[in-house]
């Protein structure tokens, strides 16, 4: 029997000493859940090892069978093209290397669950359901696939009992239905509603989630769940999206909806 294909998690990278280490918590945790796998971490910008640099280090291990998994929640330019781009390189310079791309995170149950998770830890109880509406807050996109995909998650986590979920972006331009934090807790509260909890959407700490923050507190939200981070929902869904792609046919491919 072949060894399973390694797992190379490519994530963004951050100037904040906290994303680097959120990542390798999360990786070491989907580590423990599969012990055997062989897991790696790569970094498309400010932290290393990049991509180019675990792929050779895996192919002078004799690993010829790579799954690469972007630490993504929803599909846009990384997703689309930082990623592939950084993979067919490796690829043309590495003969006999196989790489399968597996899916972004999102959208998933999974990751739903990570986010009631969070907002209990910031301390809502199931209670609260009733009499809470959410901001589920991103970091922005232009992409319209992933603006259509975070719109989608807020929708279908609506019908889980909150009576308001509400999605916005920490940055950039907001597209239709989307707003700041700020003014997604300040129109929820002018809607009349007595309580506002900001969920961040968003795996790790850094410059937007610090934003996400900051407004959700300016406006007077009563609860601000810390970002999904290591969450124990994430590490099976990395799993989950690794098994999908390791029975895929072995090859370098685009990521595909």
């Amino acid at each position: 029997m072949s060894p399973a294909p390694a797992l190379l998690v490519i994530a963004h990278g951050s100037r904040d000493p906290r994303h680097a280490a959120t990542v390798h918590a999360l990786t070491g945790r989907a580590r423990a859940l599969r012990p055997g796998l062989r897991v790696e971490t790569a970094f498309l910008d400010f932290n290393t090892p990049s991509v180019g640099q675990v792929l050779s280090s895996l192919y002078l291990s004799g690993v010829r069978d790579v799954v690469a998994l972007p630490l993504l929640l929803t599909r846009a330019f990384h997703a689309k093209s930082d990623i592939p781009a950084a993979l067919a390189e490796s690829t043309a310079r590495l003969p006999g290397l196989s790489v399968r791309v597996a899916d972004v995170l999102g959208p998933s149950p999974l990751l739903v669950s990570a986010l009631e998770r969070r907002l209990a830890e910031a301390g809502l109880t199931p209670a609260d359901r009733t009499t809470t509406a959410v901001v589920l807050a991103s970091a922005g996109s232009t992409d319209p696939e992933a603006i259509a995909a975070i719109a989608g998650t807020a929708r279908e986590w609506r019908h889980t009992g909150w009576c308001a979920v509400r999605p916005a972006f920490a940055s950039g331009a907001s597209p239709a239905g989307f707003s700041r934090t700020e003014d997604a807790v300040r129109a929820l509260r002018g809607e009349g509603f007595a309580r506002v909890a900001v969920a961040p959407y968003v795996i790790a700490p850094g410059r937007l989630p610090d934003r996400i923050a900051a407004g959700a507190e300016a406006a007077g939200a009563d609860v601000i769940a810390p970002v999904l981070g290591a969450a124990p929902e994430l590490a099976r869904l990395l799993l989950r999206r690794y098994d999908a792609a390791a029975s895929a046919p072995a090859r370098l491919a685009a990521l595909s909806a």
